[in-house]
């Protein structure tokens, strides 16, 4: 049969049509990133800071994601006094999607209306109060915002990097201060950062009740956070002040953790604490912890953080814990670094760190405390599993011992011999022991240790210490 040059031209245009018709489809869809190596967990990864129940557990993605807002602004623009309100599942009260500048000033943000939409309310911001994307710089100044409704953030900065951890996002900036947010549903933190967003806050009031309600949080492509001033306080289960799949600075503010951990780090992120007074009672365990404790480094896998070194530093100020271990590690590579903090561990068993298993696997447990002009008091637990590395340093001192006997707030038994520790005192450091400790290595003067009775054992042989 001869084609004709007419059948050729409709050929090739249907060709081309097909060719474009996948390219939009592509396009459309959220690039998925790669999943990291290591054993997952089941179901939602059992995150202290997710809200297992949520559908659409972390790892799943949407290729269509639908923005819908009570009132829009897609230009630059100049507001003040008014108010925004939705009733609507999956409605933002006010939604801001542009690259101009945006000045919003004492405003009344209410938001109600449950979301099914699960990821796609704590990746890309859907049903939060007040959603900023699209590359613009948004300053909000006063006012009130509070949501009631499951999946509904107060106030959300996506970077729309599409989820991809440590992708460069498009320049959303949010800037806001002297605010007060309120949420009260499940999976509705209050200030929220991901796809590579940028927040920066001032003088907050801040308080949430629900589960998996941050009120500092942070999820799937990162991003990063600053806060000066305010107060923060959680009330949910899930629910640390400040959860990190980020970077975020906190400085000179008021932080309270009513039911859960202060802090939770996942994976390669960092929280850097300047002249904070936190206070945690965590009293219930969530996911797949098995451990209570105020601040907690971990990886779960889930794909919402990448591998890596987590750091935790905390500059001045103060930390109080009212039940289990001051600070937990598991999983992960975890720096910790103290500078003059004023600890108070109310907790009977007194411990200060442990390093060990716990409900997540796929990477090994290590941690690395750095302390400077610094006074430690307690146990410190490391795992059979587990590695330790401590340097005390600027005349700081620890009064307590090393042990790997180690019991899960479940009850049931993690370890029973010490794991890799590995001790250096600097010039003007003391240990004063308080058990019988075994370690692997020490670098320093023994002559800095006080016995009080008890032995220090070295790669398996007994140190001489002065008592």
């Amino acid at each position: 049969m001869r084609l004709t040059r007419h059948m050729l031209l409709l050929f090739v245009l249907m060709l081309s049509a097909g060719t474009m018709a996948q390219e939009i489809e592509t396009t459309n869809q959220v690039n998925r990133p790669q999943r990291p190596q290591g054993q997952r967990p089941p179901g939602n990864g059992g995150r202290p800071g997710r809200d297992g129940r949520m559908p659409g557990g972390p790892g799943s993605r949407s290729a269509n994601i639908t923005y819908a807002g009570a009132t829009e602004l897609t230009a630059g623009a100049t507001e003040s006094g008014r108010t925004y309100q939705s009733d609507r599942p999956d409605e933002s009260a006010l939604l801001i999607s542009t690259k101009e500048a945006v000045n919003i000033t004492q405003p009344m943000i209410g938001k109600t209306g449950n979301s099914n939409g699960g990821d796609n309310c704590s990746f890309y911001g859907v049903n939060a109060a007040l959603l900023a994307k699209g590359g613009g710089t948004t300053t909000i100044k006063g006012g009130k915002i509070t949501s009631n409704g499951t999946g509904a953030n107060g106030v959300f900065s996506y970077g729309g990097n599409g989820g991809r951890n440590g992708g460069q996002g498009d320049g959303t900036t949010v800037i806001i201060e002297d605010t007060e947010i309120t949420t009260t549903g499940d999976g509705s933190g209050g200030l929220m950062t991901t796809g590579g967003g940028v927040m920066k806050a001032r003088n907050l009031k801040v308080n949430t009740s629900g589960r998996s309600s941050a009120p500092i949080r942070t999820d799937r492509g990162g991003g990063k956070v600053t806060v000066e001033g305010g107060s923060y306080t959680s009330n949910g289960l899930g629910s640390p002040v400040i959860y990190s799949t980020a970077d975020i600075t906190v400085s000179d503010a008021m932080l309270t953790s009513n039911l859960s951990e202060g802090v939770c780090i996942e994976g390669k992120n960092s929280i850097t604490l300047n002249n904070c007074h936190m206070t945690v009672s965590n009293t219930r365990r969530n996911g797949l912890a098995q451990f209570l404790d105020a601040i907690m480094v971990y990886q779960s896998f889930s794909g919402d953080a990448d591998s890596g070194n987590s750091h935790f530093t905390m500059n001045g100020g103060s930390l109080t814990n009212r039940y289990g271990h001051l600070f937990h590690v598991t999983n992960t590579n975890a720096i910790i670094t103290l500078n003059g903090v004023e600890l108070k561990n109310e907790d009977p068993d007194k411990v200060l760190l442990s390093v060990c298993a716990d409900g997540w696997r796929g990477a090994g447990n290590r941690a690395t405390l750095h302390v400077s002009r610094q006074q430690l008091e307690g146990t410190i637990l490391v795992g059979s599993d587990s590695e330790l590395t401590m340097t005390l340093s600027d005349g700081s001192s620890f009064k307590g011992s090393i042990s790997g006997n180690i019991t899960n707030a479940a009850g049931n038994s993690v370890s029973t011999e010490t794991g890799t520790v590995n001790v250096t005192l600097g010039d003007g450091c003391t240990w004063t022991l308080m058990a019988d400790t075994y370690i692997t290595s020490l670098k320093g003067d023994v002559s800095c240790i006080k016995s009080g009775g008890y032995r220090l054992f070295v790669g398996g042989k007994e140190m001489e210490v002065p008592r």
